[in-house]
Parts: structure tokens; sequence; C-alpha cells
């Protein structure tokens, strides 16, 4: 775990309405210089860098206290960003993408050897497009891929609210963009695409029965 101290004083961070003109803006500009922000999706609030910026993902490790064995998720914008992070797509995977992508399931897939190290300690990364426009105005406006993962600290609540983050990540974020409570206010459910067998990692939103099912089509 990365030890390093707030950045900023807490009185730093900006708490933003989603629909304050240039709020968006605002945010990927801040990703796009390296530093963390905290973006609405469609399961929790994220904290989120530059997926492609070694020192912002080392700064979301000491943001979160979080160890580096846990691995670091990427969101993305669009379907066209996936070639970025990922080196292939195995046709299972991409009929998970055709049914729930944008929305609450997250894939394991083989990492693309652009992506830093940092992200993961193995082979694979972890991959979804969140279903909620501003946040993935955000990571289009920022590039298109952020590497995110809940906006709390390890052992701590998740945030469902800008505030509940803002409370946990002040000083360690220059940027809260609000958007409302999460509508699923639970992680994504997280599917291992990248074995010969299809792992369930954690079940959350979409449910094992209804991934096997169209699986098994």
């Amino acid at each position: 775990m990365e030890s390093l101290k707030r950045p900023y004083p807490p009185t730093h961070t900006q708490l933003l309405p989603a629909n304050f003109p240039g709020a968006i803006i605002q945010a990927a500009a801040e990703a796009r210089a390296g530093n963390l922000i905290v973006i609405p999706t469609d399961t929790l609030y994220g904290l989120a860098g530059d997926a492609f910026n070694s020192a912002a993902v080392r700064l979301i490790y000491a943001a979160k206290q979080r160890q580096f064995s846990k691995p670091i998720p990427i969101l993305l914008a669009d379907h066209s960003d996936l070639s970025r992070v990922v080196r292939t797509v195995p046709a299972v995977a991409q009929t998970f993408i055709n049914q729930y992508w944008p929305g609450p399931l997250t894939l394991l897939l083989p990492k693309h050897p652009d992506l830093p190290a940092e992200i993961s300690h193995n082979d694979s990364v972890a991959v979804r497009i969140p279903n909620n426009q501003v946040g993935r105005d955000i990571i289009r406006a920022a590039g298109g891929a952020l590497a995110v993962t809940s906006a709390n600290l390890s052992g701590q609540e998740p945030a469902d609210t800008a505030v509940d983050a803002l409370n946990q990540l002040a000083g360690w974020v220059t940027a809260v963009v609000d958007d409302g409570p999460s509508p699923h206010a639970e992680a994504s459910t997280i599917l291992d695409c990248t074995g010969h067998e299809l792992k369930l990692l954690r079940e959350g939103p979409i449910s094992a029965r209804a991934l096997l099912g169209l699986a098994k089509q």
C-alpha cells in the first residue's frame, strides 16, 4: 500500500453538481492532469483517475488505503474504447457485452500491454461501461478510459451519494461530481471470462442465473 499524505487540504476538493455548467469538462480536465476525481455511476460513486497514468493509479491505492494485490477496474465511455484496454474479447464475453453494456456487469478480460502494471498484478483487467450518462460523459471527455474503484476508504461502506464520497476522500480528490443518489447502491456483478470456464467472482445487480442462462443460449 502506498504511504502518502493527502495531496491537498480537504477544502481544496470541489463538490460539483452534475448539471452545473462546465462540471463535466472541469472534472475531466482534472483527471487528464493526473488528479483524482469522484464520478457517478449506475452502481456506486467511483474514485477515478487516468487509467494510463501510473502515478494516478498509485494515488488511487493510497487514497483508498488499498492493498496493491487488489486490482483497479477500468470504466469505459463507449464500446469502441475496449480495444485500448484489452488484448482480445472472447466470444462468450462479447455475448455478455452485447446484452449488458452499458450496465452493472464487470468482465475480467485479457489485459492490454499498454496499461500500467499498477492496474492489476496479473494478465487480466476488470472492465465495464456504466449506465450513467454523466459518468460516461466525464470518462469520454477524459480520454475514454478511467481507472475507477468505489469511492470509499477500504473497509468502509461504499459511497452511494456524492456527499458520502466527499466525506471520505476530501483532500485526495480535486472534484466530486454530484449526480444524486446511485440507482443501484450496490457494486456490479463481476464475471471472469479469461479462462476455459466462466467464474462468477461477485454477484450484484445481475444474477448468476441470468448470466448462466445467457451463456447457454
